[in-house]
């Protein structure tokens, strides 16, 4: 029983990992789903532009004249319709700093008085009547000790100063999925969140009693113009559900399953493992079966039998455990301030058939070949010593090893040299990982001899015992070694990808950015920074000038490219972005600067006229090319100067504000100066060069630390491997230990015979997912800089990559510390007395 626990156990935390990110993500979508029906509930129809482009925080779809309520109101079949204003607005608490912005996004709207079309209830206080009043949701009020009547500062991005007149709740909700919300009067929304005071984002529309939403919508279909289109509550909901899932859910998903199979990968092998040794150690009792009448198939069915059973009891457990790991997610979610729906578990059908399906088949393919291989067993072998398994490295292995790797090579290499496709080098990299670990027995024996080989000096008689236990069985050795040689390899892939990143960023900064200080909007879902906090910084005496750099969505020649708003000729004296054409100095308001890439791409050249469609006041107007440059590490696709595009927005923001200061003023005055004028606004910490280099590499650090969390999964099911193996290989050795112990070995040699063993099988892991790493960190780095235009130089982080070195050093410490106290505490006569 105990020599299948750590077995039991493998599985369990790889099936618990896959069924806990299911059972979040179906809760997670039930929450949202139960979210956006209870705020179309009221709504039969909604009344919006056709257009929308842009992606994430550029996303914007056209507006609708506001007097078409008029029109649609008339409809038969319609019952009543409100125009509705929607926007993004940040709230900013008491001691002048931003709420939320980093996920949950931060909501804010005309507050709807007809209870049919508005989620939203008054919990405490009222409704804003007047200009300047708002009503913010109860949670953000609970939360930073708001009363009703205090006064507040919300960035929309430009600071609009109001007074809370009450708090709302989202029906039994205090907030929806951890967002904001803001609701203005419907006269400020407009001021704030459309470009012109008689549009709306949409009309909300009801229908009489008896009339379908399919049917209002197509009574209302006919007396809408030309671009607008009227969509069913349903379909709504729909539609916001597929959006949640396109741009968070599936993406997180993906995320975590990815890891959840690593983790079954790793368990695999220690499953495999495991069952070799087992199956050797009943070498002698298989064959007695065999010579009183047992068919191999019975054999094959027992061991099989007994692998199902496995695969069934991990299963059921890793299920359970995947369930309450989902509870234990959505706490800490809610701790870390991104509170998901509030909705219960939601474990589905499928959930609890993946769960038991890769259960199954984890075990059972891991048991598959040494369940054959016990098959085999003649029923002469009862007859002789054949109790130990000193299976080695085939011929057969070494050229099928060969094949894996080399095609995995060769393919990694051809698509990192040429212009390769990412989905061809991850081919290549599967391929490699698979010939290292088929090769694994083949070069296991020369490892471990070269790994222990300073064993013998240091640690005499018991250091060479100790390697020449690991090198006697290659096959076991390289089989229990591979489990920590895919933790490990994954590890040094992303710490390789991350270093480089990081000094591809240092690097790009260094060279294009000529600026002193920063200010740079790191929250991905807030309201983004006034691009009136350059133009007050840039009046500081204390600074030469400053720009702000903001994204855009608009139409270029019926393409949608990501664009990057900013005074050119400011642009161009904080950043070289390598212009090969033109001048950003010389642009005009009706000109635009577009990367090499892109006109290439589209056949443009300098001078060519394009047209430019508006989404925001749904206005087309003729642009011309006045620039050309090469570099898009720091700007997008397209430079638009930002006077020409904030003239056709209601909400334009910056995400960046590059400053430079002026002669003879050192750094810390320059942040004295502009940090007051960055508070006033509630901009983030003013930064210098390096700080702000510092800053975005700490998101990669952060980014690195989650992938760490996550494959110490895979590292703790890697070491239990290890424990196992040995553990199983100390009860195969009983006879030889005690007679180890009778020739005088001492209990102390013994347990750090066992110990350096662990460590060599550890090492020799730990080498091979570095080496592997290293390899395909470089592969992967070379295609996607090629494919995303990003050059990042491979980074080699030595510090890095001796700590996880030592790590593997200290994992087969642990690993050992069990089995060798046990093989310790044998007794010598009994021992020596064991078949």
């Amino acid at each position: 029983k105990r020599r299948l626990f750590g077995t039991i156990f493998a599985v369990v935390l790889g099936v618990a990992f896959l069924s806990g990110t299911l059972v979040l993500g179906d809760t997670m979508r039930a929450g949202f789903d139960d979210i956006f029906t209870e705020a179309n509930e009221g709504t039969d129809a909604i009344v919006r532009n056709a257009t929308e482009i842009g992606e994430e925080m550029t996303t914007q779809r056209g507006y609708v004249d506001a007097d078409l309520v008029t029109t649609i109101r008339a409809v038969d079949g319609v019952e009543a319709a409100e125009p509705a204003i929607q926007g993004f607005a940040q709230i900013i608490d008491k001691d002048g700093d931003p709420i939320g912005g980093n996920g949950p996004p931060t909501l804010a709207g005309s507050w709807i008085d007809d209870p049919t079309f508005n989620p939203w209830a008054i919990a405490e206080g009222r409704a804003p009547e007047a200009s300047g009043e708002v009503a913010i949701d109860k949670r953000t009020a609970d939360d930073n000790d708001f009363a009703v009547g205090d006064p507040v500062r919300i960035n929309t991005p430009t600071p609009v100063d109001a007074t809370i007149v009450g708090f709302a709740t989202f029906g039994e909700l205090d907030s929806i999925a951890g967002a904001t919300f803001t609701a203005f009067t419907y006269e400020d929304a407009q001021q704030l969140f459309v470009p012109d005071p008689s549009k709306a984002s949409s009309i909300l529309v009801a229908a009489a009693p008896g009339v379908s939403q399919d049917q209002l919508v197509a009574d209302l279909d006919p007396v809408l113009p030309r671009g607008v289109e009227a969509l069913s509550g349903t379909a709504q909901t729909a539609e916001d559900n597929e959006d949640i899932n396109d741009d968070f859910i599936g993406f997180f998903e993906t995320f975590l399953l990815v890891f959840a199979g690593i983790a079954l990968l790793v368990a695999t092998f220690s499953i495999y493992n495991t069952f070799s040794i087992i199956i050797a150690q009943r070498t002698r009792e298989s064959a007695l079966l065999r010579a009183i009448g047992a068919s191999r198939r019975q054999i094959l069915t027992a061991i099989g039998l007994e692998a199902v059973m496995i695969g069934i009891i991990a299963s059921i457990v890793g299920l359970l455990s995947g369930i309450a790991l989902a509870a234990g997610l959505q706490t800490l979610f809610d701790a870390l301030g991104f509170a998901g729906p509030d909705a219960p578990l939601s474990v589905k059908a499928g959930t609890v058939v993946w769960s038991f399906a890769v259960g199954m088949l984890v075990t059972l393919t891991a048991t598959m070949f040494p369940a054959i291989r016990g098959s085999r067993v003649p029923p002469l072998a009862a007859l002789r010593d054949v109790s130990l398994d000193r299976t080695g490295a085939s011929k057969v292995r070494m050229v099928l090893g060969a094949l894996f790797t080399i095609a995995g090579v060769a393919l990694v290499v051809t698509t990192a040299l040429g212009d390769g496709e990412l989905e061809v080098a991850g081919l290549g990299a599967l391929l490699t990982i698979v010939g290292v670990v088929v090769l694994g027995p083949v070069v296991a024996r020369p490892a471990a001899l070269i790994l222990g080989s300073p064993l013998p000096r240091f640690r005499k008689i018991t250091g060479a015992l100790a390697r020449q236990n690991a090198m006697r069985n290659p096959r076991r050795t390289a089989a229990t070694a591979s489990a920590l040689m895919v933790g490990v390899g994954v590890v040094t892939l992303f710490t390789v990808l991350a270093a480089s990143v990081k000094v591809a960023i240092d690097d790009t900064v260094s060279k294009q950015f000529g600026g002193d200080l920063v200010i740079a909007d790191q929250n991905f879902s807030g309201a983004g920074l006034s691009p009136q906090l350059a133009t007050d910084v840039e009046a500081l005496p204390e600074v030469e000038s400053a720009v702000g750099l903001g994204l855009a969505a608009a139409e270029i020649d019926g393409r949608t490219p990501d664009i990057t708003t900013a005074d050119p000729a400011k642009l161009d004296e904080q950043l070289d972005i390598g212009v090969v054409e033109g001048s950003l100095a010389q642009m005009t308001d009706n000109q635009l600067a577009v990367s090499e890439e892109f006109v290439q791409a589209f056949g443009w050249a300098l001078g060519d006229t394009v047209d430019v469609t508006f989404v925001g006041d749904d206005t087309t107007e003729q642009f011309t090319i006045g620039a050309i440059y090469d570099s898009t590490e720091l700007v997008d696709d397209v430079v638009m100067p930002s006077a020409a595009y904030n003239a056709h927005t209601a909400q334009p923001f910056d995400i960046v504000v590059m400053i430079n200061l002026a002669d003879g003023v050192s750094l810390a005055e320059g942040k004295a100066a502009v940090t007051p004028v960055a508070d006033a606004y509630a901009a983030p910490d003013v930064q210098d060069r390096d700080e702000y280099v510092d800053s975005v590499a700490g998101q990669i650090d952060m980014f690195l630390n989650v992938i760490y969390v996550l494959l110490f999964l895979a590292i703790i099911i890697a070491l239990m491997g290890i424990a196992n193996t040995l553990s199983l290989s100390v009860f195969e050795r009983t006879r030889e230990l005690g007679l180890l112990r009778a020739v005088g070995q001492s209990r102390k040699q013994l347990r750090a015979m066992v110990r350096w063993e662990s460590v060599i099988i550890a090492v020799f892991g730990t080498v091979g997912g570095i080496m592997t790493g290293l390899f395909l960190g470089w592969g992967l780095l070379e295609v996607t800089s090629a494919s995303e235009d990003i050059p990042a130089p491979y980074t080699v982080p030595l510090g890095q990559l001796l700590a996880v070195l030592m790590v593997g050093g200290v994992v087969g410490i642990l690993a050992g510390w069990m089995p060798a106290r046990r093989a310790a505490k044998l007794d010598i006569l009994d021992a020596i007395a064991t078949e």
